[in-house]
């Protein structure tokens, strides 16, 4: 019997009012945000992050710093088996939309899809199926076949005719650089992006995204600490508008100083050769309360989760799909 895909989008307003549904991945940034005491405390002033960052990049006929609002929506994907007898949508992943409103002409301006990116299947590869091999073959590594079957998946929802009828351009992933590589300043310099850094040699993202169709560029923005990850397929400098990257920058750099305070907010900016550490010490921290070891130990919980539900239960059918699959 075949195996055909079909997926399903739900789109969830991110604001100082979003509560998390039962099934989202709470590892997810917003998610973790939207949690406690401090949830719409933390909320709002992360979105204010986001707008001051937003008008401080776009500052042509923007002589206050307030002509722009950047608008989250949080893109949940579920999928489904067809042909299989089986009814039941899984979620697999979730991305994030930016649009933004000029408050001087009052129009909304389509952004970016991708953003941040979290998946179950990916919190799986990396948190049960890395540390198992690790521990069977002492030795720090991945399997031959790591991120394939994640891979396919990701292509095959971008490809989608959900995808397309939905967003009309490929998506944008927005990431920390890795902590296990040293990254070099180049003279290319982006009038939005900024200064670009070249790697002697990929991460491990970075491959697990190349299996995912996405090709890999660092850039630093004025005023950022440190180069952000670009994840794209196509041509990332002439397939997005100004405004377009501006409200991933924005979006991504906020996150990244709250998460990874020790590399964004650093008091001093990476140099021509720069290596990035969570050990760094001079560094400011947000007003936004985060608990990273939780996060740390959901997303294994989570690895877990993907594994009994979705790896176990379905594998000769992911595996033969996987293997018939040309993308």
């Amino acid at each position: 019997m075949s195996t055909e895909f079909t997926f399903a989008i739900k789109s969830t307003c991110f604001d100082e009012d979003y509560r998390p549904s039962d099934n989202t991945r709470i590892t997810t940034n917003f998610a973790n945000l939207a949690r406690g005491e401090s949830r719409q405390e933390n909320l709002r002033n992360t979105l204010k992050m986001i707008d001051n960052r937003f008008n401080a990049l776009a500052h042509w006929d923007n002589p206050t710093g307030d002509r722009y609002s950047v608008n989250l929506d949080i893109i949940s994907v579920q999928m489904r088996f067809e042909g299989q007898g089986n009814d039941r949508d899984l979620p697999v992943i979730e991305i994030l939309k930016t649009s933004v409103v000029d408050r001087k002409t009052n129009e909304c301006i389509e952004g970016i899809v991708g953003n941040n990116f979290s998946s179950y299947v990916r919190d799986y590869d990396f948190s049960v199926l890395l540390p198992e091999y690790a521990r069977h073959q002492h030795e720090f590594g991945a399997p031959e076949n790591f991120g394939d079957l994640h891979g396919k998946l990701f292509k095959c929802f971008v490809n989608s005719k959900t995808y397309k009828d939905n967003f009309a351009k490929a998506p944008v992933i927005c990431l920390s650089v890795s902590s296990s590589k040293t990254y070099h300043r180049t003279e290319n310099r982006h009038p939005v992006l900024g200064v670009e850094y070249h790697q002697d040699e990929y991460s491990l993202t970075d491959e697990y995204f190349k299996k995912m169709g996405m090709k890999v560029r660092y850039f630093m923005p004025a005023n950022s600490a440190a180069p952000l990850a670009f994840y794209f397929s196509g041509d990332l400098l002439r397939d997005y508008t100004d405004l377009e990257l501006i409200s991933t920058i924005s979006t991504m750099d906020t996150f990244q100083k709250i998460y990874r305070p020790e590399i964004y907010n650093a008091n001093s900016a990476a140099g021509k050769s720069y290596q990035p550490s969570l050990k760094h010490q001079d560094y400011s921290l947000t007003r936004i309360v985060y608990d990273r070891e939780e996060r740390s130990r959901l997303a294994a919980e989570q690895g877990r989760y993907a594994e009994e539900h979705f790896i176990k239960p379905y594998r000769a059918i992911l595996e033969q799909w996987s293997a018939q699959s040309h993308f």
